[in-house]
Protein backbone atom coordinates (compact mmCIF):
# COMPACT_ATOMS: atom_id res chain seq x y z
CA UNK A 1 0.00 0.00 0.00
CA UNK A 2 1.79 3.07 -1.28
CA UNK A 3 2.19 6.22 1.31
CA UNK A 4 2.26 9.42 0.14
CA UNK A 5 3.41 12.45 2.17
CA UNK A 6 3.19 15.72 1.41
CA UNK A 7 6.64 17.47 2.14
CA UNK A 8 6.44 20.82 0.80
CA UNK A 9 2.66 21.27 1.80
CA UNK A 10 3.45 20.85 5.42
CA UNK A 11 6.63 22.17 5.13
CA UNK A 12 5.05 25.70 3.87
CA UNK A 13 2.32 25.32 6.63
CA UNK A 14 5.30 25.09 9.42
CA UNK A 15 6.82 28.13 7.66
CA UNK A 16 4.10 29.94 7.70
CA UNK A 17 3.30 29.56 11.58
CA UNK A 18 7.03 29.77 12.69
CA UNK A 19 6.26 33.61 10.95
CA UNK A 20 2.91 34.16 12.40
CA UNK A 21 4.71 33.20 16.02
CA UNK A 22 7.69 35.24 15.61
CA UNK A 23 5.55 38.39 14.49
CA UNK A 24 3.54 38.03 16.92
CA UNK A 25 6.57 37.38 19.74
CA UNK A 26 8.42 40.39 18.18
CA UNK A 27 5.41 42.64 17.86
CA UNK A 28 3.41 41.75 21.54
CA UNK A 29 7.01 43.01 23.11
CA UNK A 30 7.44 46.06 20.96
CA UNK A 31 4.17 47.47 21.75
CA UNK A 32 4.34 46.97 25.32
CA UNK A 33 7.98 47.03 26.50
CA UNK A 34 8.82 50.86 24.61
CA UNK A 35 5.28 52.30 25.63
CA UNK A 36 6.00 50.81 29.43
CA UNK A 37 9.44 52.68 29.14
CA UNK A 38 7.99 56.12 27.35
CA UNK A 39 5.12 56.10 30.11
CA UNK A 40 7.13 55.74 33.03
CA UNK A 41 9.81 58.71 31.91
CA UNK A 42 6.79 61.04 31.24
CA UNK A 43 6.12 61.01 34.44
CA UNK A 44 9.74 61.76 35.46
CA UNK A 45 11.36 64.07 33.32
CA UNK A 46 9.89 67.13 31.76
CA UNK A 47 11.72 67.53 28.01
CA UNK A 48 11.04 64.80 25.02
CA UNK A 49 14.72 64.51 23.74
CA UNK A 50 15.15 62.57 27.04
CA UNK A 51 12.69 60.57 26.23
CA UNK A 52 12.71 59.77 22.30
CA UNK A 53 16.61 59.28 22.86
CA UNK A 54 16.30 56.64 26.01
CA UNK A 55 13.71 55.21 23.72
CA UNK A 56 15.26 54.66 20.96
CA UNK A 57 18.23 53.45 22.99
CA UNK A 58 15.73 50.61 24.09
CA UNK A 59 14.10 49.50 21.40
CA UNK A 60 17.41 49.07 19.85
CA UNK A 61 18.65 46.87 22.43
CA UNK A 62 15.72 45.35 22.72
CA UNK A 63 15.74 44.43 19.05
CA UNK A 64 19.20 42.76 19.26
CA UNK A 65 17.97 40.57 22.37
CA UNK A 66 14.65 39.55 20.78
CA UNK A 67 16.49 38.93 17.87
CA UNK A 68 19.27 37.12 19.46
CA UNK A 69 16.65 35.51 21.54
CA UNK A 70 14.80 33.96 18.50
CA UNK A 71 18.25 32.80 17.22
CA UNK A 72 19.08 30.84 19.53
CA UNK A 73 15.54 29.59 20.02
CA UNK A 74 15.64 28.48 16.13
CA UNK A 75 19.06 26.95 16.36
CA UNK A 76 17.75 24.46 19.51
CA UNK A 77 14.83 23.70 17.61
CA UNK A 78 16.97 22.81 14.63
CA UNK A 79 19.56 20.66 17.02
CA UNK A 80 16.94 19.18 18.87
CA UNK A 81 15.14 18.20 15.59
CA UNK A 82 18.89 16.56 13.68
CA UNK A 83 19.50 14.54 17.63
CA UNK A 84 15.85 12.51 17.25
CA UNK A 85 16.31 12.05 14.04
CA UNK A 86 19.79 10.71 14.21
CA UNK A 87 18.37 8.60 17.31
CA UNK A 88 15.50 7.06 14.93
CA UNK A 89 17.63 6.53 11.88
CA UNK A 90 19.41 4.41 14.60
CA UNK A 91 16.70 2.72 15.75
CA UNK A 92 15.00 1.95 12.67
CA UNK A 93 18.60 -0.33 11.98
CA UNK A 94 19.01 -1.51 15.32
CA UNK A 95 15.46 -2.73 16.49
CA UNK A 96 13.42 -2.77 13.20
CA UNK A 97 10.86 -4.83 14.91
CA UNK A 98 10.11 -2.34 17.44
CA UNK A 99 9.64 0.44 15.02
CA UNK A 100 7.56 -1.32 12.98
CA UNK A 101 5.46 -2.84 16.13
CA UNK A 102 5.38 1.27 16.77
CA UNK A 103 4.13 2.27 13.48
CA UNK A 104 1.21 -0.43 13.97
CA UNK A 105 0.41 1.07 17.70
CA UNK A 106 0.17 4.63 16.05
CA UNK A 107 -1.87 3.72 12.99
CA UNK A 108 -4.42 1.50 15.49
CA UNK A 109 -5.03 5.17 17.08
CA UNK A 110 -6.72 6.03 14.28
CA UNK A 111 -9.05 2.79 13.76
CA UNK A 112 -7.10 1.23 10.78
CA UNK A 113 -7.91 -2.58 10.75
CA UNK A 114 -4.63 -4.82 11.65
CA UNK A 115 -4.18 -5.71 7.78
CA UNK A 116 -4.02 -1.84 6.56
CA UNK A 117 -1.35 -1.52 9.69
CA UNK A 118 0.95 -4.31 8.36
CA UNK A 119 0.54 -3.59 5.14
CA UNK A 120 1.59 0.10 5.71
CA UNK A 121 4.19 -0.74 7.92
CA UNK A 122 6.07 -3.82 5.58
CA UNK A 123 5.50 -0.65 3.11
CA UNK A 124 7.26 2.07 4.71
CA UNK A 125 10.12 -0.29 5.93
CA UNK A 126 11.14 -0.82 2.13
CA UNK A 127 12.44 2.50 2.69
CA UNK A 128 14.44 3.96 5.70
CA UNK A 129 14.42 7.95 4.66
CA UNK A 130 10.18 7.72 4.30
CA UNK A 131 10.05 5.48 8.10
CA UNK A 132 12.15 7.67 9.77
CA UNK A 133 9.93 10.76 8.23
CA UNK A 134 6.86 8.93 9.09
CA UNK A 135 8.24 8.31 13.29
CA UNK A 136 9.93 12.00 13.25
CA UNK A 137 6.09 13.15 12.30
CA UNK A 138 3.78 10.65 14.14
CA UNK A 139 5.25 9.44 17.05
CA UNK A 140 7.44 12.14 18.13
CA UNK A 141 5.34 15.49 16.63
CA UNK A 142 8.24 16.60 15.05
CA UNK A 143 7.97 19.03 11.89
CA UNK A 144 11.66 19.21 9.88
CA UNK A 145 12.53 23.43 10.52
CA UNK A 146 13.21 25.57 7.65
CA UNK A 147 17.02 25.73 7.17
CA UNK A 148 17.30 28.59 7.70
CA UNK A 149 15.13 28.78 10.29
CA UNK A 150 17.48 30.23 12.99
CA UNK A 151 18.53 33.48 10.72
CA UNK A 152 14.48 34.12 9.36
CA UNK A 153 13.15 33.95 12.94
CA UNK A 154 15.66 36.46 14.45
CA UNK A 155 15.10 38.67 11.72
CA UNK A 156 11.17 38.40 11.73
CA UNK A 157 11.46 38.76 16.04
CA UNK A 158 13.82 41.87 15.66
CA UNK A 159 12.51 43.86 12.65
CA UNK A 160 8.81 43.18 14.53
CA UNK A 161 10.13 44.48 17.57
CA UNK A 162 11.72 47.73 16.29
CA UNK A 163 8.60 48.53 14.39
CA UNK A 164 6.44 48.00 17.05
CA UNK A 165 8.38 50.09 19.18
CA UNK A 166 8.36 53.15 17.46
CA UNK A 167 4.43 53.02 17.06
CA UNK A 168 4.30 54.79 21.37
CA UNK A 169 7.28 56.27 20.80
CA UNK A 170 5.95 58.18 17.44
CA UNK A 171 4.01 60.69 19.59
CA UNK A 172 6.96 62.39 20.86
CA UNK A 173 7.91 63.58 18.05
CA UNK A 174 5.43 66.06 17.88
CA UNK A 175 4.19 66.46 21.39
CA UNK A 176 5.29 69.78 23.13
CA UNK A 177 6.08 68.23 26.18
CA UNK A 178 6.07 64.39 27.69
CA UNK A 179 2.30 64.85 29.19
CA UNK A 180 0.56 65.41 25.36
CA UNK A 181 3.28 63.08 24.25
CA UNK A 182 2.06 60.23 26.56
CA UNK A 183 -1.61 61.27 25.91
CA UNK A 184 -1.13 60.84 21.75
CA UNK A 185 1.41 58.08 22.40
CA UNK A 186 -1.46 56.15 24.65
CA UNK A 187 -4.28 56.88 22.09
CA UNK A 188 -1.61 55.66 19.27
CA UNK A 189 -0.89 52.36 21.01
CA UNK A 190 -4.57 51.46 22.50
CA UNK A 191 -6.10 51.35 18.73
CA UNK A 192 -2.81 49.50 18.08
CA UNK A 193 -2.81 46.90 20.46
CA UNK A 194 -6.51 46.36 20.10
CA UNK A 195 -5.82 45.75 16.14
CA UNK A 196 -3.19 43.92 17.30
CA UNK A 197 -4.81 41.81 19.61
CA UNK A 198 -7.79 41.15 17.64
CA UNK A 199 -5.84 39.79 14.71
CA UNK A 200 -3.18 37.67 16.59
CA UNK A 201 -6.67 35.92 18.34
CA UNK A 202 -7.95 35.76 15.02
CA UNK A 203 -4.19 33.86 13.85
CA UNK A 204 -4.67 31.69 17.05
CA UNK A 205 -8.44 30.58 16.55
CA UNK A 206 -9.58 32.35 19.76
CA UNK A 207 -11.63 34.96 20.62
CA UNK A 208 -10.86 37.78 18.95
CA UNK A 209 -12.53 40.49 21.18
CA UNK A 210 -11.27 38.68 24.24
CA UNK A 211 -8.17 38.76 22.66
CA UNK A 212 -7.89 42.63 21.96
CA UNK A 213 -8.81 43.22 25.21
CA UNK A 214 -6.19 40.82 26.73
CA UNK A 215 -3.01 42.18 25.00
CA UNK A 216 -5.11 45.76 25.63
CA UNK A 217 -4.79 45.71 29.01
CA UNK A 218 -1.73 43.99 29.98
CA UNK A 219 0.07 47.04 27.67
CA UNK A 220 -1.83 50.00 29.69
CA UNK A 221 -0.98 48.16 32.86
CA UNK A 222 2.37 47.82 32.09
CA UNK A 223 2.80 51.40 31.13
CA UNK A 224 0.40 52.49 33.76
CA UNK A 225 2.43 50.88 36.35
CA UNK A 226 5.50 52.48 35.16
CA UNK A 227 4.45 55.72 35.24
CA UNK A 228 2.99 55.57 38.67
CA UNK A 229 5.99 54.38 40.09
CA UNK A 230 8.29 56.84 38.07
CA UNK A 231 5.91 59.74 39.74
CA UNK A 232 6.78 58.66 43.04
CA UNK A 233 10.25 58.41 43.15
CA UNK A 234 10.00 61.67 40.93
CA UNK A 235 8.02 63.09 44.46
Amino acid sequence: MPIHIPHHHDEKHSFSMAAIRDFVVGMSDGLTVPFALAAGLSGAVHNNVIIITAGIAEIIAGTISMGLGGYLAGKTEAEHYEGEKKREEHEVKVIPQEELDEIKNILETYGISEKTQQAVADDLAKDHKKWVDFMMRFELGLEEPHPHQAFLSAFRIGLSYAVGGMVPLSAYFFASDPIHGLMASSAITILCLMVFGYFKAKMTHQNPIKGALSVTFTGLAAAGAAFAIARWING
